[in-house]
């Protein structure tokens, strides 16, 4: 991880921190695990303990490690919480971790809808369709796997956008009122293409959010996120009915 880091013109302490923040993104330490006393990343980075103590404390500050005094520090818990019953940004879950955020768009094409369309999208064969995969990124490594049907028939600027520079998501709540949205929720292993889209091996846990937007009856938009499962958790807040 080191050379990636001296690749990139990190200072000892930049180096630090990125190891640290890798092995934690890609699963390599997953909750609960001792990271190396301070003394012991001294020796290994040949720098002092104050530079140490100076990565560690913005991993702390990150939500990614939990600092116990005279424990050690050790990996947090998932800290990233989505409300269920909202549709929130991808960008701003990244920053709120204090990674950078980057997107990359995979694939684009327009086609008229066929029979699983119809289940997914609410919308009639034949109707004209755009679909995206697009990757969200925390620090570099893949935070999220987007998946994405839009309706040409409720946004029909759609067909004009590249999606290259701008995520569907934002595009499309800055541009469309909705008014409806269903949400399902699932555990599922990660097949040979989302393990290679996520960097993880393939059978590993993942959380999948698949969710349909309507506005004023008409259908816009269905996709499907797929995170890793060690780095996710659905918090929603409820009152009671009636």
């Amino acid at each position: 991880m080191t050379d990636i880091a001296e690749a990139e013109g990190l200072s000892l302490y930049g180096r630090i921190f990125a190891d640290i923040r890798d092995a934690i993104l890609s699963g390599a330490w997953p909750p609960g695990h001792r990271i190396p006393f301070e003394s012991e990343l001294a020796e290994r980075y040949k720098c002092s303990r104050m530079t140490v103590n100076k990565a560690l404390s913005q991993l702390s500050r990150a939500g990614l490690i939990e600092r116990r005094r005279r424990s050690g520090s050790f990996v947090k818990q998932p800290s990233l919480q989505s409300a269920v019953l909202e549709i929130h940004d991808i960008k701003a879950e990244v920053q709120a971790l204090g990674l950078d955020y980057r997107y990359s768009r995979t694939a684009r094409r327009e086609r008229q809808a066929n029979e699983s369309d119809r289940r997914r999208l609410d919308v009639p064969a034949g109707a004209p369709l755009l679909e995206l995969e697009c990757r969200h990124y925390a620090a570099d490594w893949p935070f999220c796997m987007e998946e994405r049907l839009i309706s040409l028939t409720a946004v029909p600027e759609a067909a004009e956008e590249s999606f290259e520079g701008v995520a569907p998501g934002p595009y499309l709540t800055g541009r469309i009122p909705w008014s409806a949205a269903e949400h399902t929720i699932r555990a599922v292993g990660a097949d040979r293409g989302v393990a290679a889209g996520l960097r993880l091996a393939a059978g590993a846990p993942c959380l999948t959010i698949e969710r349909r937007t309507w506005s004023a009856g008409v259908p816009v938009t269905q996709v499907r996120l797929t995170y890793p499962g060690n780095i996710h958790s659905l918090v929603a807040r409820f009152t009671p009915s009636g």
